[in-house]
């Protein structure tokens, strides 16, 4: 049987985010020490002489392969199939969380994690904006309703914390409000975490260049227009807003109970590798996918006759 264990402390990264011509350079005191290094783009095909390994991985530029991206997701999500197997049976409650900035890719990941499980098991939630009785109701009644119940996982494709980023950075919600939730937030989680529930949270970090070429991508693709929102039209013009919004939302939510994992989400294969494969180290789970059945030979149908073809109204065969 295979088996996760839980990692102890913190795997986190944080990066400075700030626009084109802003320095990022921050005094040697305040530097995280323990936060891990960061490898440019195109570092990663770098190996030693006589290494293989790096040319079946990376192009010459440093992206990965699309070969080896493929195998490594397809082992990544048959690890999620034996994780669903493993929730239902002990009637685990997870919660994961999915923010950052607009196009960040966090659909991508929640895409690639649904793409083979149950989603009676593994469902999405993804909430629309409050309506006028929502608004009155206390700020988390709304997401009490989606918590997840016994032997479910859920992803939240943005969260409780909508209201720390993209209500606070538009005005969509009082100073009051604001202060409020941050103050209640990490009592909120402790509540849930205290109750059994194992939440995780995932930030997205793009860079300002990555995230404009990916909004010029949508304006140009009719098959993506319909991602780019009136919202992230406007957030183009608030990089600095958005970051210092995220900045303090770390000061007071990035707890030891329930931190903040930073995925570096430039490179969007690698984000969704290093995503999965965190997630799954992180909830301890053993494999016990049921065997292969042998199905006996059906019975005979006997007593039915079919109607007409002719009375029945069939699709087109247009391929």
């Amino acid at each position: 049987m295979a088996k996760k264990t839980k990692k102890n402390g913190k795997d986190k990264e944080k990066e400075a985010e700030s626009p084109a011509g802003i320095p990022t350079e921050v005094p040697a005191a305040a530097k995280d020490t323990a936060a891990p290094e960061m490898i440019a783009d195109g570092g990663w095909a770098q190996a030693a002489d006589g290494d293989t390994a790096a040319s079946e991985r990376f192009t010459p530029s440093g992206k990965l392969k699309d070969s080896f991206y493929e195998a490594e997701m397809l082992k990544l999500q048959e690890e999620l199939v034996k994780l669903q197997y493993w929730v239902k049976d002990r009637g685990l409650r997870i919660g994961i969380i999915f923010e950052g900035r607009d196009a960040a890719g966090k659909g991508g990941v929640i895409k690639r994690i649904t793409e083979l499980t149950n989603p009676r098991v593994i469902r999405i939630v993804a909430l629309g904006i409050p309506s006028d009785r929502e608004k009155s109701q206390w700020y988390f009644q709304r997401w009490v309703a989606e918590l997840p119940a016994s032997g479910e996982v859920c992803l939240y494709d943005r969260s409780w914390y909508t209201r720390a980023i993209t209500e606070y950075v538009h005005g969509f919600c009082s100073e009051e409000q604001y202060r409020e939730f941050l103050a209640s937030c990490p009592q909120f989680e402790r509540m849930l975490m205290r109750s059994g529930m194992i939440l995780l949270k995932y930030w997205f970090s793009v860079s300002d260049e990555e995230q404009e070429r990916r909004f010029q991508q949508r304006a140009a693709d009719p098959k993506r227009r319909w991602k780019l929102s009136e919202m992230d039209i406007k957030s183009r013009d608030m990089w600095v807003e958005y970051s210092q919004a995220k900045d303090r939302m770390f000061d007071f939510t990035d707890t030891k109970q329930s931190p903040w994992y930073v995925v570096n989400a430039d490179d969007k294969k690698r984000a969704r590798l290093n995503c999965i494969s965190h997630i799954l180290s992180q909830i301890p789970y053993e494999d016990i996918l049921p065997p292969a059945m042998v199905l006996p030979p059906r019975k005979p149908a006997g007593g039915y006759i079919r109607p007409p073809i002719d009375q029945q109204t069939f699709v087109p065969d247009r391929y």
